[in-house]
């Protein structure tokens, strides 16, 4: 247990160190995309691959130990496949990508951190937290669960916004305006941070928290770096509209 929470503090410090790097380079995949980082592959490729131990990995963990599985057990196994069956093998095939193909090294990476992260989510919660029996009518676990899927919510109506966009107005990149589009550039990926806000509540686990790190490391660089795109590319961009959290930044 002890070498567990120091993998994990280490992964923290990476993801700290991540989070600062991308302010300086954003990662080159969809409309940051560009030459220099190696083999490209078909980017619908790619996001399955990527993402698919979110699935597949996280199943078995749970197989492995599916005699020890309490009930809160399989409800976190539910929660945690509804978000990553849709991102993983429903929305790549309806999204249409302006661009195909994304570097082998971006998916590469991201399969390697998935790895690790359901580790340690699996790990975490399967073996080391313990719930009590009535922990699914836990205020806390309904209010984490309740903030879980308004994130969800978010994300996802943020997602098909820009779907339903390219299939209104053809190929390309073009100018949301609608829902929370009206105030933020990255209004998916405010809902995205919000759902595992939500995740680190439900659990109360310290494996929760280091995903929930590892989520702003990401998706708050790459928001800003979302926001200065559109203002570069759209005239009049409109100038109350913030990167990520409404009416600050």
């Amino acid at each position: 247990m002890n070498t567990f929470y120091i993998l994990v503090s280490i992964w923290v410090l990476i993801g700290i160190g991540t989070f600062i790097y991308l302010f300086y380079e954003n990662a080159p995949y969809g409309r940051h995309i560009k030459d220099g980082w190696g083999i490209k592959i078909p980017a619908r490729l790619g996001w399955v691959v990527m993402e698919s131990p979110c699935v597949i990995l996280m199943i078995i963990y749970a197989l492995l130990v599916k005699d020890q599985l309490e009930n809160i057990h399989k409800v976190f196994l539910l929660i945690w496949l509804a978000h990553y069956i849709h991102r993983t093998f429903i929305y790549p095939f309806l999204i249409e990508m302006t661009n195909p193909e994304m570097p082998i090294s971006i998916a590469a990476s991201a399969f390697f951190f998935n790895l690790v992260n359901v580790s340690i989510q699996a790990i975490g919660i399967f073996y080391f937290t313990e719930y009590s029996e009535d922990w699914i009518s836990n205020p806390i676990f309904i209010f984490g669960l309740l903030i879980f899927l308004i994130g969800m919510y978010i994300n996802i109506r943020s997602d098909y916004i820009i779907l339903w966009l390219k299939r209104e107005k053809g190929p390309g990149y073009h100018l949301p305006n609608s829902f929370l589009y009206k105030y933020l550039s990255a209004p998916n990926y405010f809902g995205e941070i919000i759902e595992w806000i939500g995740w680190a509540i439900l659990t109360a686990s310290i494996s929760g928290v280091v995903f929930l790190i590892w989520v702003i490391a990401n998706l708050f660089p790459r928001a800003i770096a979302h926001h200065k795109w559109y203002i570069s590319k759209f005239e009049n961009y409109p100038k109350n509209r913030k990167a990520i959290i409404p009416g600050i930044i």
